[in-house]
């Protein structure tokens, strides 16, 4: 009997799937959609801290160097780049934006400046004077020119007019802003409607074309509405200038108190 066997190797060759284009692909995917969610993350994140913590930030890679700072903290010198930075917010912000730069008179004359330019066939309607608390604009009615249509809260073309020019005088200044509406003593015909409802709405409508115009609806501190119980002119309660809306912008070096009406003449 032969007991010699004969040994069969048999070779299997394994096909490799991905051997053509490989796995490699998946992980720089990978690695791409990563990048892609920390870089939106990133911006996300920006758009969400206040503009003076930007500054600070860009001051501070602005000047950075690995070379000359390798080692120093970046908490270390967190006072010399906040002025740093402050100073640069300086330089790229106008003068009339800095805080509380601008001085009642200036604004003043700024404002009615630009009544001139921009209002002059309506400027016998918009008195500016300077009071407690601020600076006041005032919108007022003129027999056959009306700011609001009558007995209503919609303002007329010419009250829109006036009231774009005025938010783009202040938008870009810090200071708060009131607004005030005020009536005529003639009566309202209805009994659940009263020129207290009717002045209210009228100084609400008035905030939403300031900002409509671009004034920040958080600089916005009061609205309300005063009836006539603040004549404009106290001679005729009746007086169709009565009917106004007083724009009032604060500054803090004046009194915060509720300010008392002082009688100014239109303008010319």
């Amino acid at each position: 009997m032969n007991n010699n066997k004969t040994v069969i190797i048999k070779k299997i060759k394994k096909i490799d799937h991905e051997g053509r284009h490989g796995g490699s692909w998946k992980v720089a995917y990978a690695d791409f959609v990563t990048a892609m969610m920390a870089f939106f993350l990133l911006l996300w994140l920006i758009t969400m801290v206040s503009p003076e913590k930007r500054a600070r930030v860009a001051t501070y890679f602005k000047h950075f160097s690995i070379f000359e700072q390798s080692g120093t903290s970046f908490m270390e010198k967190s006072s010399e780049i906040m002025n740093e930075a402050g100073e640069s917010e300086r330089k790229l912000t106008p003068e009339i934006g800095g805080p509380f730069a601008m001085k009642p008179e200036e604004f003043k004359e700024m404002i009615k400046k630009a009544i001139e330019e921009k209002l002059s066939d309506i400027k016998d309607q918009i008195i500016v004077d300077i009071f407690e608390g601020g600076v006041r604009i005032q919108l007022v009615d003129k027999e056959g020119k009306p700011m609001f249509d009558l007995g209503s809260a919609e303002p007329t073309p010419m009250a829109k007019r006036i009231m774009q020019v005025i938010a783009e005088q202040i938008k870009e200044l810090p200071n708060q802003v009131a607004v005030e509406g005020h009536t005529d003593a003639l009566a309202y015909k209805s009994s659940h409607y009263s020129n207290w409802e009717l002045s209210t709405e009228r100084a609400l409508t008035a905030r939403k074309e300031l900002e409509k115009y671009g004034l920040n609806p958080g600089k916005i501190t009061r609205v309300a509405g005063y009836a006539d119980t603040i004549p404009f002119v106290k001679e005729d309660p009746n007086d169709p200038r009565n009917r106004r809306i007083s724009i009032i912008l604060m500054f803090p070096e004046q009194s915060s108190s509720t300010p008392q009406l002082i009688k100014s003449e239109p303008q010319h």
